[in-house]
């Protein structure tokens, strides 16, 4: 009898193989593969046998299987995001280790203390909202204010679905929230989470994987790709802060998670839930049409208000030389001392972003990328934030005469820091940005410090404004509230609306008075002032308007072809012969191409293709069929993004 085994690798098609022994599709087995053994799931048989080639036997069962739903599932993410087969496989199934080696079970329920929490009556109506459609395929937007307590409700939904015997997976967008998370759960369910993200080890993994398939394991946290994960009994999937754009995995197997996710609970026949503050305009608009059910909590928790809003005007109270102005510096004092946290928010990492010789006017840039080098005081160099690239600026010849003198334009978080530090030099100051939370123990005891109040000033980058609760935090400050766009991002004015509404959720979660200061040098933009009002929902709408009349999504469906080669030339001739295929097929729109925003990235030049089409057609087969028709020069890489979130 024979067989068809699909391997994790980057085929887009199985392998024939003979079978003594009775196997059924989604079986992992283990097979010669050239040289090596290897593992492969037992796939459909549906391609024709191979002629006048030795087929080889399977060489053992290794009593895992993955769901039928799972198998259909892995088939259609492959085709939605024109990715090989072999490699979605990869990402369920992980490598050898995970299925060969045993591991613990034993440790996988370790028990924490428990404390009892009761729904207020708007979170009560909320549950009884999600729980209405239970046991089949459901979308539900939960949208609550910042610090309304959304969090609870959906761990009581959880609670429920897991004393059933099912799996509940929470997707979060980013590793970094993981620890601040698991305290809340440890707290509620009176055990810890399993959690899955790119950063934990080789045994938790294996632990992990075999807890889900064999459903011991009831509870998962993850990041992305927890979601192709297989589950045994999986009766739910929360999305949390389903807005956030980190869902969008954009290198190696590209997809977004928060779509995928929606897909995979289709498959399984389960409901999921979509948390946000303020959704995103694809979520907005099937709420508009009715697509999704949606439940809102407009109180926070406790009745805590929202934090009052003052616009500072930079071009009359800014100081030179400074980016924090007068009056920001008298509205902190008070604050500080009520004993109160504030924290400054510029969403720049690093030092200085601009680095430029007085001498000789030289911009530093990154020699691989079309990027400028951005000062880390940290590391006393200057970094390409795309490839890493590092460059000791002491030691860069200037093109008068001995080396550059560079003045540091623009400021980061550690700049901040230095200015913050000169105006309260007796005030515990801390950075709370990636650079400085790569240590796990350095980030508990931060968190820690931050509770207990031994900080009073945070300098914080986008990351804190992300799901994390601070009882003292009670001022922020908006060094640089800029609502202009990078022109190739369209999703500018949606992410600025959610961003500044989640930042202005970190204020005044215990307190009644709190406040949030936007320091601008546009204090008449529009989609601040509509903001402060709180008025997020005609922005969407207002968004949701333009994107119609552009032709954008979620009104248009759009793949970008991004094709990159050491030599601009190839790149911009590949692009040429690509659209000349495409262009064969109908109701497709092809823009481009065009030289990509960042040109270069890693050595790279990189063209664009922008396709366009009605996204009732599911044109991604004919596309990939086209594209996998294709004889691509070897020295070309060309890179399919799926609905792309910008144009970069």
């Amino acid at each position: 009898m024979k067989a068809q085994v699909l391997l994790p690798k980057i085929f887009n098609f199985p392998f024939t193989y003979n079978f003594t022994q009775e196997v059924k599709i989604g079986d992992i087995v283990e097979v010669p593969f050239g040289y090596k053994k290897e593992i492969g799931v037992i796939w459909k048989n549906n391609l024709a046998e191979p002629e006048n080639i030795k087929i080889k036997d399977i060489e053992r069962k290794l009593g895992y299987s993955l769901d039928k739903k799972l198998i259909n599932f892995i088939e259609w993410f492959s085709y939605y995001n024109i990715v090989p087969l072999g490699l979605v496989l990869k990402m369920v199934i992980g490598g050898k280790n995970y299925l060969i080696k045993d591991v613990d079970n034993s440790i996988i329920t370790k028990k924490t203390s428990k404390k009892k929490f009761k729904l207020n009556l708007e979170q009560t109506k909320a549950l009884k909202f999600l729980e209405k459609e239970n046991n089949k395929f459901t979308v539900s937007v939960l949208q609550g204010t910042t610090g309304s307590g959304k969090t609870l409700v959906y761990f009581e939904r959880i609670k429920k679905i897991i004393n059933k015997n099912k799996q509940a997976l929470v997707l979060l967008p980013e590793i970094f929230l993981t620890n601040d998370f698991k305290a809340r759960f440890e707290e509620f369910f009176g055990f810890e989470p399993a959690i899955w993200h790119s950063k934990i080890t080789p045994k938790q993994k294996r632990l992990i994987w075999k807890g889900l398939i064999k459903n011991k394991l009831k509870i998962l946290i993850g990041a992305r790709s927890a979601l192709l994960l297989p589950f045994k009994k999986l009766g739910i999937i929360i999305v949390d802060e389903e807005h956030d754009t980190s869902y969008k995995q954009d290198e190696g197997v590209i997809y977004n998670a928060r779509d995928m996710a929606i897909a995979r609970a289709n498959f399984e026949k389960i409901p999921i839930h979509l948390v946000s503050s303020i959704p995103s305009v694809e979520t907005f608009n099937n709420i508009i049409n009715k697509k999704y059910r949606h439940i809102k909590i407009i109180k926070r928790y406790n009745n805590y208000s929202l934090p009052n809003t003052k616009i500072i005007n930079l071009n009359i109270n800014k100081i030179k030389n400074k980016f924090i102005s007068n009056e920001t510096v008298e509205l902190v004092k008070d604050f500080l001392n009520k004993g109160q946290q504030v924290l400054f928010f510029i969403n720049r990492r690093g030092f200085a972003p601009y680095l430029i010789c007085k001498n000789c006017g030289k911009k530093q840039s990154c020699s691989n990328c079309s990027l400028y080098l951005t000062f880390h005081k940290i590391k006393k160099k200057a970094i390409c934030h795309h490839c890493s690239f590092e460059r000791d600026i002491k030691k860069t010849k200037c093109k008068s005469e001995g080396n550059c003198d560079f003045v540091m334009y623009g400021p980061g978080v550690e700049k901040i820091f230095d200015e913050v530090k000169e105006i309260f030099p007796n005030k515990k100051i801390i950075i709370f940005s990636s650079d400085y939370l790569k240590k796990k123990e350095k980030t508990l005891n931060l968190f820690k410090n931050i509770r207990e109040n031994k900080v009073d000033i945070l300098i914080g980058t986008q990351m804190i404004s992300k799901g994390f609760n601070f009882p003292k935090l009670n001022c922020i400050i908006v060094v640089d509230a800029d609502f202009s766009g990078r022109g190739y991002d369209l999703r500018t004015t949606e992410k600025n609306i959610q961003l500044y509404h989640q930042l202005s959720g970190r204020a005044g979660r215990f307190s009644s008075k709190s406040l949030i200061v936007y320091q601008t040098l546009s204090p008449d933009d529009m989609t601040l002032n509509e903001l402060i009002k709180n008025k997020s929902e005609q922005l969407l709408k207002n968004e949701l308007f333009l994107r119609k009349k552009n032709k954008l999504p979620p009104f248009i469906r759009l793949i970008a072809l991004i094709i990159s080669s050491s030599d601009r030339s190839l790149s911009l001739q590949g692009a040429r012969e690509i659209k000349s295929r495409l262009s064969k097929l109908d109701e497709l729109e092809i823009l481009g191409p065009v030289d990509s925003p960042l040109l270069k990235i890693k050595k790279n030049f990189r063209s664009r293709l922008l396709l366009r089409f009605n996204n009732q057609l599911f044109m991604q087969k004919k596309i990939a069929n086209v594209l996998n028709g294709l004889k691509i020069s070897r020295k070309i890489k060309l890179t399919v993004d799926v609905d792309p979130i910008n144009f970069a």
